[in-house]
Parts: structure tokens; C-alpha cells; sequence
């Protein structure tokens, strides 16, 4: 599956209404390790289609950055059934990319 574009207007559906887990990559355009974790990301997407994988603008959506408390990115944060079950702050290999969704 590939990742979404995840913003204020889609956020309730996309992840808190969700089945399941979703994972959100908070991430910017001009942050070096983010543009590293993003092919990291997409293969995640790609093996794990029981995921779903949302990417966040922290530019464009500055409002759900700071309603999770992103102050570094990249930031991971995990979701389960529309609660937040794990983060990740960093660039991270993917293997614990893979770690934090199980």
C-alpha cells in the first residue's frame, strides 16, 4: 500500500477512525534525515499492506505537529485502533521501522 498525504481535513478518518494500525511519518520537504526515511518508508508500506502509512507536511500542517508534540522530525508515531501506541524520533533503520508497527 502506499503512503497517504495525511492533513487536518483527512486526519479523524485516516487514522483515528481507523481500523487497525497506521503509521505517520511527520516529516519536511527540507529535512535531510526525512527525505533519508522516506524510501525506508514506502518499502514498509509496500510489505506490509495490512498497514496504512500517512505521511504529515509538518509545514503545511503545523497543527497536528504540535498536537502530538512533534518538536524534531523525522518523528514516527504509531497508531492502533485510533490511540497512540508508539514514536519514534530520528532517522531509524527499517528494521525498526518494522519493530514499531508490530
Amino acid at each position: 500500500m502506499e503512503a497517504i498525504t495525511i492533513t487536518n481535513e483527512n486526519f479523524q478518518a485516516e487514522v483515528l477512525d481507523a481500523k487497525g494500525t497506521v503509521l505517520i511519518d511527520f516529516w519536511a520537504p527540507w529535512c535531510g534525515p526525512c527525505r533519508m526515511l522516506s524510501p525506508l518508508i514506502d518499502e514498509v508500506a509496500a510489505a506490509h499492506s495490512e498497514v496504512k502509512v500517512g505521511k504529515i507536511n509538518v509545514d503545511e500542517q503545523q497543527e497536528l505537529a504540535a498536537q502530538f508534540g512533534v518538536m524534531s522530525i523525522p518523528t514516527l508515531i504509531v497508531f492502533r485502533d485510533g490511540q497512540k501506541v508508539n514514536e519514534s524520533v530520528g532517522l531509524i533503520p527499517k528494521e525498526n521501522i518494522e519493530s514499531l508497527i508490530q
